[in-house]
């Protein structure tokens, strides 16, 4: 399996369908967008391609491919205003593994593995990620990885007809 990393420079219309078809998959809803009742995870929400590269001014994005599929993306902000943690230099992550076929297959953990040495050479010391208290699939891979939890955001997203937290991990490098 040959899995490698692109930094996105310049969308396109392709991707953006793509982003598209990722933002309103009803598997992947619950676990990258929180929401306070039902009627938000079941909105559709529209990615353009001026919102794409917009989003470039503060987002380091980068695509996963598996033998030249697009499979997923990721990326990070540096110190935005959500952090729970203020601490100059910090990177906020995201990933996501859009297509089932990517999942489960180690790819997550070879694309932070990835994303780390990113921000490493950026000269960020701290990463922070919020996970939903759900997805234990993810809080054991960031677990593995040397995340420690620091906090827990009660009520932070509805699924399946209750609200659940939001557990914020970080990871320092000194």
């Amino acid at each position: 399996m040959n899995t490698s990393f692109i930094k996105l420079t310049e969308p396109t219309l392709i991707l953006v369908e793509v982003f598209n078809r990722w933002e309103n998959d009803p598997t992947l809803i619950p676990l990258t967008r929180p929401s306070q009742n039902k009627s938000e995870l079941e909105q559709k929400r529209i990615i353009t391609l001026d919102n794409l590269t917009k989003r470039l001014e503060d987002h380091h994005i980068y695509l996963i491919y598996q033998n030249d599929q697009l499979i997923g993306e990721m990326n990070y902000m540096v110190d935005p205003s959500h952090l729970y943690k203020k601490d100059k230099g910090t990177a906020w992550i995201g990933i996501t593994i859009g297509e089932p076929e990517g999942r489960g297959k180690g790819i997550g953990y070879a694309a932070i593995k990835y994303l780390e040495e990113q921000i490493k050479k950026q000269g960020l010391n701290r990463i922070e990620l919020g996970v939903f208290e759900y997805n234990i699939q993810a809080q054991k891979l960031y677990q593995k990885m040397g995340y420690k939890e620091i906090c827990r955001i009660e009520k932070f997203t509805y699924w399946q007809d209750k609200l659940w937290s939001d557990i914020r991990m970080e990871k320092c490098f000194h």
